[in-house]
């Protein structure tokens, strides 16, 4: 059972991306009501596919889209820039950049999984939700506990290595945990390592995703913010040099870059 629209394909194929106008749907139903109700329903059919053993890279993607229409409908804007970027290389690569919300790991499919097989490094935690576990696990993530670095840098370069020679790319969020604030104190040189070793480009991400907030109780429930804007910004693949440190800057000097010209100075931790 595959569901691929023709949308799908024309977010890959573009450089940019911005929500047409005319998209937003109103209604006096309160926004979250209406988006998380249609987030359960799209959650509800991917688990059924994932128990028929079904939910390959073509269903993900679908349900990206549906996600993404779901908070474009709500009245979430979205802009999308730099896609070209992904097709400047061969083969797999290691997407690193900061981690916001629950909205980048949902749109993240959508935009680089039509162009390159992509998995995600996730944390054990969410693994094991009823909601989002089924999902996670049939997409050959990379899973780190977040108790004991030492252990997780060597599941991380272990299936990491196994997970590239399999031709999937891989989205690593170096930050400890999901901030609205950009830290890069706490924003780690792993995508680099992995990247080194097994000698695959890195493609910075620039990302402002907190019109989804962080729940009180579940994270992934969190307020949805309309005033405020979506953006992600892909950077050219970089190819690591020495011990990594020039293109870890280069990361880093994307992302408070774009932070800057999307207005977001107060997101960013001097």
């Amino acid at each position: 059972m595959k569901i691929v629209t023709e949308y799908e394909s024309i977010i890959a194929e573009l450089d940019t991306y911005k929500t047409p106008e005319g998209v937003e749907k109103k209604s006096i139903i309160p926004t979250e009501l209406r988006f998380f109700s249609n987030l359960l329903h799209i959650f509800y059919f991917a688990n059924k596919l994932t128990r028929k053993d079904v939910y390959d890279r073509y269903n993900w993607v679908n349900s990206s889209v549906m996600i993404m229409d779901g908070l474009e409908k709500v009245g979430v804007k979205i802009e999308v820039a730099g896609m070209n970027n992904l097709k400047l290389f061969d083969g797999p690569a290691i997407f690193i950049g900061n981690h916001m919300s629950t909205l980048e790991t949902i749109a993240l499919p959508r935009i680089i999984n039509p162009v390159k097989p992509v998995v995600f490094v996730t944390k054990e935690e969410l693994n094991n939700t009823p909601l989002f576990g089924p999902i996670n696990s049939s997409r050959h993530p990379i899973i780190v506990g977040r108790k004991n670095a030492r252990e997780d840098l060597m599941q991380v370069m272990k299936q990491g290595e196994e997970r590239l020679k399999d031709g999937r790319s891989i989205i690593l969020f170096p930050q400890k945990t999901r901030s609205p604030v950009f830290d890069k104190t706490n924003f780690n040189t792993l995508g680099i390592k992995l990247a080194k070793k097994n000698n695959v480009p890195v493609v910075p991400i620039a990302l402002v995703t907190d019109a989804w907030g962080n729940g009180k109780i579940m994270k992934e429930f969190g307020a949805i913010d309309t005033n405020k804007k979506v953006y992600f910004s892909f950077g050219k693949p970089l190819t690591i040099t020495g011990n990594g440190s020039e293109q870890h800057q280069q990361v880093v000097e994307h992302i408070i870059t774009h932070l800057k010209k999307w207005g977001r100075e107060e997101l960013i931790k001097e």
